[in-house]
């Protein structure tokens, strides 16, 4: 075996079991990684110096092949269905040492991290990657340890990542060639047959999601957050396309985080030590920093240029629409150094409504908010083909289902409780369509809905005067800075209003028969939330 870079003296491949006989590549500069990509074949530099890769056949999390070992410790703790897939002890064990077997005669690249800002929470991670741009994402992704911490570092949680490997259903116990498997008691994620960098990421969220609230009494969040002049904190939830990147990227405030955050009792912390971030249709105006990010040390994944260029077309979606961009969080101008805030003032719940019924804004009471965020609702557009113009429906539970181990009243009763107690305003922002649904009415302007969360932020929706929704019992202000007042209620903006009630309704009864799940659980005052289902309409 060989071995080059820097490490600490005392790390060695054998203690996790991997006779390595090639050569292992310990904490190489993205420089490096990136040389190292380019020349084994597996990926191109684009104009603006970002490196561009392919992932293979998944551009997205497969949360069907994701799978928990159900043992002692989690047998009573997580809360098993779809998301949270059991697998016996005895898989995991014989998986992971065929693993091992196959990465032992190849190249790999392994590197020293760690999660969470907040010093008191910090989690270090060792990958051990197959292929150098997976290595690059994880350096892009979680907080960076100075060389002298490298020095010392001992891991408290190993990642092995193996896109190249697939797994035999009929004996490995798996659903198809591709998984990701988390073992809590060894500590261990292992992920075969997929290239998709995500998995890696959402790995270690799901790790946090379970070890801070459970074993901590710290709130686990799939949010972004950042931070004012005044040092007031503000939290995004959202699912992927709802514009929690976006929105959080404010060159007004600095940036804490966009996706993974804990709340402790007195500060709010990332984390990670990047970015992953959609960019279809990505554009310098409406994203300016987002698009100065994508330079040298970034990497676009499945991307297309345009023709006879290596100038990326952000609009082109033919290999998927989840194109996206991973980059350092400091390649933004305006962070936090470190990673971390105080308590928040405002929470905002983004939701992307194809259906064009719910308002561009609306003030949440407790109640409401608690039922909201149990909810998770957002929409997809079914697809781009020609004549398919019906949305999907998508109800994630606390923003993200499929990385949540514990049963989500766990979650939503923390939040419930951080909001009575700090008294935070919790507002519902509607970045999907308006005048109308999808293949109808139109896309919310990103400047409209900018200024509704800085008016938010500002305190100029204090004072102004709100009207409930008729179906929703949200709070519409009537009024709003640097926004048209005829579309704070979506109602208005439809030429046919009987259309607008009738698809409010159809949504509506959507939320009650969701909730159905949680109603034996939730207290009086969440239920008195929801949607009014009316029968005649």
């Amino acid at each position: 075996m060989k071995e080059q870079g820097i490490k600490n003296p005392t790390a060695t491949l054998s203690s996790i079991g991997l006779d390595h006989k090639a050569t292992a590549y310990w904490n190489l500069t993205p420089a490096e990684l990136v040389e190292h990509t380019i020349s084994r074949g597996m990926g191109v530099i684009a104009d603006s110096g970002a490196l561009v890769v392919d992932t293979g056949k998944f551009r997205g999390r497969a949360p069907k092949d994701k799978f928990t070992v159900k043992d002692d410790k989690t047998a009573n703790t997580v809360d098993w269905n779809n998301f949270n897939i059991p697998v016996e002890p005895a898989v995991f064990e014989k998986l992971y040492h065929k693993v091992l077997n196959y990465l032992s005669e190849k190249d790999i690249w392994v590197r020293d991290n760690y999660a969470c800002a907040e010093p008191k929470y910090r989690l270090n991670i060792r990958v051990v990657n197959e292929y150098p741009w997976g290595n690059l994402f994880c350096d892009n992704m979680f907080l960076r340890p100075t060389t002298e911490e490298i020095a010392t570092m001992q891991p408290d949680w190993l990642i092995i990542n193996a896109p190249g490997f697939q797994a035999d259903p009929a004996t490995d116990g798996t659903r198809e060639a591709n998984f990701a498997m988390i073992d809590f008691t060894k500590k261990i994620i292992l992920i075969g047959g997929t290239g998709y960098t995500g998995e890696m990421k959402k790995g270690i969220f799901t790790v946090l999601n379970y070890w801070l609230p459970q074993e901590q009494g710290v709130l686990s969040m799939h949010c972004s957050s950042n931070v004012g002049k005044d040092g007031d904190v503000a939290v995004f939830f959202g699912l992927s396309g709802t514009g929690k990147t976006t929105l959080s990227a404010d060159p007004n405030r600095r940036l804490i985080g966009d996706d993974e955050h804990g709340w402790t009792e007195d500060s709010v912390f990332n984390f990670e030590g990047g970015c992953y971030a959609k960019c279809v249709n990505l554009t310098k105006e409406n994203e300016p920093q987002i698009f100065n990010a994508i330079k040298f040390g970034a990497i676009l994944e499945n991307i297309e240029f345009y023709p006879n260029t290596r100038n990326v077309d952000f609009a082109n979606i033919t290999k998927t629409e989840n194109t996206r961009v991973s980059y350092p969080i400091n390649y933004i101008d305006n962070i936090m150094t470190p990673s971390k805030g105080g308590l928040p003032k405002n929470i905002f719940f983004l939701t992307c409504d194809a259906f064009g019924v719910l308002p561009p804004i609306s003030k949440l009471s407790p109640g409401q908010a608690m039922y909201q965020f149990l909810s998770g609702y957002t929409a997809k557009v079914a697809g781009t083909e020609a004549g398919v113009t019906e949305p999907q429906l998508t109800f994630s539970t606390c923003f993200g289902a499929p990385f949540l181990p514990l049963h989500p009243t766990k979650y939503a009763e923390m939040l419930g409780e951080k909001m009575r107690k700090h008294n935070v305003n919790v507002w519902l922002i509607n970045t999907g369509w308006t005048a109308g649904p999808y293949g109808t009415g139109h896309r919310m302007k990103l400047s409209y809905t900018r200024a509704m969360i800085t008016a938010a932020l500002n305190g100029e929706l204090d004072n102004v005067t709100f009207t409930a929704h008729d179906i929703f019992g949200l709070l519409m202000p009537t009024t709003c800075p640097n926004v048209p007042a005829e579309i704070l209620n979506p109602r208005n903006t439809w030429s046919d209003k009987t259309a607008y009630d009738q698809k409010a309704n159809n949504l509506a009864a959507q939320f009650v028969k969701n909730f159905e799940k949680y109603a034996d659980k939730a207290n009086a005052e969440i239920l008195s939330a929801a949607p009014k289902v009316s029968a005649s309409v």
